[in-house]
């Protein structure tokens, strides 16, 4: 049975007229580059995530750096964040012309070690930026304590927690501000590339906002150097429609991520995720950890079963940061779970069937007897 890692076209097949439709609206009006649909997104996302503002751009990247940017972050300050994500989270960093400092994460939900925190904090420390990674987030309350003692921003990247859940609060509503990635593979993805930034603060609402379309908060009125990161009305369009289906998919995902746990639950060689007892995992990635993936992996794919794998290289240990001057054993715990990690078949479509073929696959080749 084929099983693919990710299929996009089934969620479109089962939206295909409300799609069309939406783009279609954006044709008729010309609104291409921002515009109505960029801000009824921007309404329904903020009522979705339980705050005031959020701002659409053009990236998940783009509201990293228009985050850390509008928050005055710049050549010679700290952010602390973790070795575990994307290389996203880094470069926005970077390219405020700060520099990224490193903690180790938890064992158990591969998120920010709140107790890491603190030694990392220097005098150029200037923010935090916990990944909430996999659809799971980070423990928010001691993070959050420790910046408002030493007066630091908290930028949570909720790039894979659309929906995610902390104590009742939504992703991306706790810190000063949250970043989200629409890119199409997510839990909410566009058409294309889209992001937000997501704020209870209405200051920092319209600096990003002004970043985000030159400086300007009028047309040729620039009062800041900004960029040209903007959504599509397009992306904004079809992210509306596909937010009146985002819970629905979330059960999908979480009844799917059930389902590999029960068949999964105790087999030896393999650790399965776990959901914290502080929230709501949204399983963005099912990542389990085993000690030879490479031949995992291989053997999968002979059985038209594909996995990935995210990320088989922590970011400190990148030819992009070799000047950071981070090695090989500075963060153990990251490291481990860097050269373990297999993304099995998750998306909300995935059928019971599939599900039980990609177990049962597994566990053959872990030499464990399954019963067909």
């Amino acid at each position: 049975m084929k099983v693919p890692f990710l299929d996009l076209k089934a969620q479109y097949e089962s939206i295909r007229g409300e799609i069309g439709d939406a783009i279609q609206q954006v044709l008729d009006k010309t609104a291409f580059a921002g515009g109505p649909f960029v801000a009824q997104f921007e309404k329904e996302f903020a009522a979705f995530c339980s705050t005031k503002f959020a701002a659409g751009v053009g990236s998940g990247t783009d509201a990293l750096w228009m985050a850390l940017l509008a928050l005055g972050v710049g050549p010679g300050d700290e952010v602390i964040t973790v070795p575990d994500t994307f290389i996203a989270t880094a470069e926005a960093i970077s390219w405020c012309g700060a520099k990224p400092v490193f903690v180790d994460v938890d064992p158990a939900t591969y998120n920010m070690d709140p107790s890491k925190v603190v030694a990392a904090i220097t005098q150029k420390t200037r923010a935090i930026i916990p990944v909430h990674l996999f659809g799971q987030m980070a423990d928010m309350d001691p993070i959050m304590e420790i910046a408002r003692k030493r007066k630091l921003f908290v930028i949570e990247d909720a790039s894979q927690a659309h929906g995610a859940e902390y104590k009742g609060k939504k992703a991306g509503s706790i810190g000063d501000a949250g970043c989200f990635s629409f890119y199409p593979g997510k839990n909410l993805g566009a058409y294309g590339e889209a992001g937000a930034v997501i704020t209870n603060d209405e200051e920092l609402d319209k600096k990003v906002r002004m970043l985000r379309d030159h400086g300007q908060a009028k047309k040729y009125y620039h009062s800041l150097v900004g960029w040209n990161a903007r959504m599509d009305g397009i992306q904004g369009a079809v992210l509306s429609v596909k937010l009146r289906h985002l819970p629905a998919w979330t059960e999908g995902r979480r009844r799917n991520a059930a389902l590999y746990g029960g068949l999964l639950k105790e087999v030896k060689g393999i650790t399965a995720p776990t959901e914290a007892g502080y929230g709501k995992h949204v399983y963005h990635i099912y990542a389990i950890r085993v000690a030879d993936r490479d031949r995992l992996i291989a053997a999968l794919a002979e059985k038209d079963i594909h996995c990935g794998i995210h990320y088989p290289i922590p970011v400190h240990l990148l030819d992009a940061y070799k000047s950071l001057g981070y090695r090989k054993g500075a963060f153990p715990v990251a490291e481990k779970a860097a050269a373990e990690f297999v993304s099995l078949p998750m998306y909300p479509e995935l059928a019971k069937e599939q599900i039980t073929v990609v177990s049962q696959e597994i566990k053959s080749i872990l030499g464990i007897q399954v019963v067909r």
